[in-house]
């Protein structure tokens, strides 16, 4: 099952809810933003995601009809906040006869950190980011460009290489100061990178098949998770492309 195929030259909505910061956004086909919203939805997303949509919409006098194509984050993230986003994401695009576009938040919030950090001065011709999310209470989830994410249980700490730099996400407390303030400046840029990355695909005609886009978790309901090893472990579950 599948939207229209191909982009059109409307406006591109931008939805991700692999974290617990929500962000929805606005721009044109060549990837350039027009409005961004976030907020603060906790484990909430599903109680404002659809309306606050709708709002922005209006705000922006954009007929949901007329828009070109919507990009949705793809995670990694926790169970419930990534179902509400590309749930509503895959029904829009169903409803309207859009494409869609499923991006990896992980890997937009690396491109966006290194963005931030590149924009202060700092020559990234010798800098990697890894980034480091929760997943779960205890565990975390750690994320290289090119590699499938790897689950730290609690208690273990990520090992970096000289030249790798630690961009931390929803991990106040759990992971270094100046990681958490580079996940912050990496999440500012979030709804950017992935429209970014988004309207490249609709512009190269790749969009993807609505029956095959899935979320990647890091963390499932009691009873639905497998135990972890007591080692690190790939994470389970596909969701947008490398």
């Amino acid at each position: 099952m599948t939207g229209s195929g191909l982009a059109g030259s409307g406006r591109i909505l931008v939805i991700d809810t692999a974290t617990t910061r929500a962000v929805i956004a606005l721009g044109g086909p060549d990837g350039t933003l027009v409005e961004e919203r976030g907020w603060v939805a906790g484990y909430r997303h599903g109680e404002e995601l659809l309306g606050r949509i709708e709002t922005l919409l209006a705000d922006m006098g954009q007929a949901p009809a007329a828009l070109g194509g919507i990009v949705v984050g793809t995670g990694p993230g926790a169970f419930t906040g990534l179902r509400v986003g590309i749930a509503t994401a895959k029904g829009l695009a169903h409803a309207l006869r859009l494409p869609i576009a499923g991006v990896p938040t992980g890997g937009a919030l690396l491109e966006a950190a290194a963005a931030a950090v590149a924009a202060g001065g700092i020559a990234l011709d010798r800098v990697a980011f890894v980034l480091l999310q929760p997943a779960g209470m205890s565990d975390r989830v750690l994320s290289r460009p090119g590699v499938a994410p790897l689950i730290l249980p609690g208690g273990m700490h990520p090992e970096l290489g000289p030249d790798e730099r630690l961009v931390a996400v929803d991990l106040d407390g759990r992971a270094p100061v100046e990681a958490s303030a580079l996940g912050a400046q990496a999440h500012d840029g979030l709804a950017a990178a992935l429209l970014a990355a988004g309207a490249a695909r609709f512009a190269a005609g790749d969009p993807d098949d609505l029956a095959q886009l899935v979320p990647e978790y890091v963390t499932l309901p009691r009873g639905v998770r497998t135990a972890l090893p007591d080692s690190a472990v790939d994470v389970t579950g596909g969701g947008g492309r490398p």
